[in-house]
């Protein structure tokens, strides 16, 4: 039977991946294991003790990242002012996400198989979120029609890609003109 672990425990280890997606956004996947338990108020030996390598940290991370995009759909479609303005915050939040994602490619060269199986979760998890928020923008004739939930995804994720060699370039500066474009226009008379 498997041992669940108590709520302190999950807490703290939420604390610890927020902590670290955090720096891995700032300063990269390479970031000093010892700024990340600074930025998340614990030891090193707590970090080595729940993921023995960085690699495991990353997953995790990558992981945690996901599923916080996940649930953010819904709960930005609900809260926003409308479907597009959700869209948009979620857009934002998996501009973060993609940021460490590129430096997790990078960290899991060695391990094909097991990139591939994240790159799987990774589109099982956040493609029908996508869809969710876009088909409402659409159906409240916030949004151009005929857009996929996998082309908006790669489209905003090309968009983040030269990050990587330009400290001065914005992906999400570049993103705001590919969500206007995909915004409908009113017709004023």
């Amino acid at each position: 039977m498997a041992r669940t672990k108590r709520a302190d425990a999950v807490r703290n280890e939420q604390k610890l991946l927020s902590a670290a997606a955090e720096v891995f956004v700032s300063a990269g996947v390479d970031a000093p294991i010892r700024e990340i338990a600074a930025k998340a108020g614990v030891g090193m030996g707590t970090i080595y003790r729940h993921f023995p390598t960085r690699a495991d940290l990353i997953v995790a991370v990558f992981r945690h990242q996901v599923e916080a995009c996940a649930e953010a759909g819904p709960a930005l479609l609900a809260a926003a002012g409308s479907p597009f303005e959700a869209l948009r915050q979620w857009i934002d939040l998996f501009v973060d996400f993609l940021v460490t994602k590129h430096g997790l490619a990078n960290s899991m060269r060695s391990d094909s198989g097991g990139f591939a199986a994240l790159h799987t979760y990774f589109l099982d998890r956040l493609l029908p979120v996508c869809e969710r928020l876009l088909d409402a923008a659409v159906d409240a004739g916030e949004a151009v029609p005929g857009t996929t939930p996998l082309e908006l995804m790669r489209g905003v994720g090309n968009l983040c890609i030269g990050r990587d060699d330009d400290p001065g370039y914005d992906p999400r500066r570049l993103v705001e003109l590919l969500l206007r474009g995909l915004a409908a226009q009113r017709a004023t008379s």
